[in-house]
């Protein structure tokens, strides 16, 4: 019994260390590190002040623990949001909440190269396994089928949809004028501007591919995993998003 014991406490001390582990790498290099590291210090003055039996120092530590669990959740909400949609996308979990994948390929790149041509700039976010239920809720319905005239008319000004993004999931346009989260990474070029910030923001915290077109460089990007590969040609576009998406056939009706 006293080795069963001695034994979940290792493991107990192995999994805390490496959640904290995990949330460092999480955290690294962005402005909540040092927030962490406080937060580190606060905690172990709280055990500290437990050991020592310093119980006015114990009290007001002991009555602030709740306002602790608040403060963490504020402060590293853009990280615990990654670490979540990481979770969620593990092979593990994936089958519970499969959703379905692909979409027209074809259509999309035509469409990108088209709006590049003209100068325009554009946002396409092509959902993969995991559901982007809430970037959806923030743009306006569509639930259309696919197509590079539809695509480019969106995004064509004076369209009042046009800055948003637009959310593609199998073969159907579900919505448009869509916001997206902006990334936090400190380390990216200055010169990237607000939609490939955008796409960078979508695709570190879900594994969408996002597709962006330069208003100003007039080409074409593809962000995905939190990185930005930039200045694609058509056959390269295609060909990278035919390696990542299946296209189902449509079943015939009965």
């Amino acid at each position: 019994m006293h080795r069963f014991k001695i034994f979940i406490d290792v493991l107990d001390i192995a999994l805390v260390s490496f959640l904290f582990y995990r949330l460092f790498l999480l955290i690294r290099g962005t402005r909540a590190a040092h927030m962490f590291f406080g937060l580190a210090l606060i905690m172990v003055t709280s055990i500290a002040a437990d050991i020592l039996g310093m119980d006015a120092l114990n009290w007001i530590v002991s009555n602030l623990k709740t306002v602790w669990v608040i403060a963490f959740v504020i402060i590293f909400q853009p990280e615990l949001r990654r670490a979540l949609a990481a979770v969620g996308q593990n092979p593990l979990f994936r089958n519970v909440v499969r959703s379905t994948q692909g979409g027209p390929i074809g259509e999309i790149a035509q469409a990108a190269f088209r709006i590049a041509e003209q100068g325009l700039g554009a946002l396409i976010v092509i959902e993969r396994e995991a559901e982007l239920r809430a970037i959806e809720e923030t743009g306006t319905r569509i639930e259309s089928r696919v197509s590079s005239e539809i695509l480019e008319t969106i995004f064509t000004p004076p369209t009042p949809l046009h800055d948003g993004a637009v959310l593609v999931r199998g073969n159907q346009l579900v919505a448009a004028g869509c916001i997206l989260p902006l990334t936090m990474n400190p380390h990216l070029a200055a010169t990237l501007g607000t939609r490939h910030r955008a796409a960078i923001g979508v695709s570190e915290e879900t594994d969408a591919v996002v597709v962006v077109v330069s208003e100003e460089t007039h080409t074409v990007s593809l962000a995905m995993d939190g990185k930005l590969q930039r200045d694609m040609d058509p056959a390269g576009l295609r060909a990278l998003l035919a390696g990542l998406f299946v296209i189902q056939p449509k079943k015939k009706a009965a």
